[in-house]
């Protein structure tokens, strides 16, 4: 699944949960559920495709095993912090990836391209070669799968600009918040 895709099932899971279905939207939650939707791809490709450190792009980060660690992780730093929505949002956008991923093989029957899913403690299967990022852009085919990714991404941008666009001001604030703290950085040296 393409990052647009991820990030569009992300959202349509978020708005089917309760806190999804709240006036306003949180959009402390929506952003963290963004950041959610790429995490396991932004931990794994990396690795796996620059660095050789992981065997796959579907390995260390594309576990339910690291899923529960992590999600763990940010509830207690999300709860600390009085933003416990944050964590919930991420919970959900990590586990649609992981749904994102999952799909396809489960509806094939092919069970045994899953194993990403029980990593470390199940081998990752054989994609064959993976190239980096831009390879994959560059070559990029509009085939049904990623027409269909497409058509949900702009379906959900439209629906996220309908809810008011959650998280859009947030995000505002955090770039402020960014380069003040870069500002007061810079005038250091």
């Amino acid at each position: 699944m393409w990052p647009w895709a991820h990030l569009g099932l992300g959202y349509l899971l978020f708005r089917a949960t309760p806190a999804g279905r709240t006036r306003p939207i949180d959009g402390v939650a929506v952003l963290a559920l963004a950041f959610g939707t790429q995490f396991p791809d932004l931990v794994d490709k990396p690795l796996a495709w620059y660095l050789g450190v992981l065997p796959s792009g579907r390995s260390l980060a594309h576990s339910v095993l690291t899923l529960v660690v992590v999600v763990g992780a940010v509830a207690v730093v999300a709860r600390r912090r009085g933003r416990p929505s944050a964590a919930y949002g991420f919970a959900v956008g990590y586990v649609s990836h992981l749904v994102g991923d999952a799909y396809g093989h489960v509806l094939a029957g092919d069970f045994r391209q899953l194993t990403f899913l029980g990593w470390p403690l199940t081998p990752v299967a054989d994609y064959g070669d993976e190239p980096g990022l831009l390879y994959r852009l560059q070559h990029l085919v509009v085939e049904p799968q990623v027409a269909f990714g497409l058509a949900l991404a702009a379906a959900v941008l439209a629906l996220w600009l309908r809810d008011g666009a959650p998280g859009l001001v947030e995000l505002r604030g955090l770039g402020r918040w960014t380069a003040d703290r870069l500002g007061r950085s810079a005038d250091r040296w």
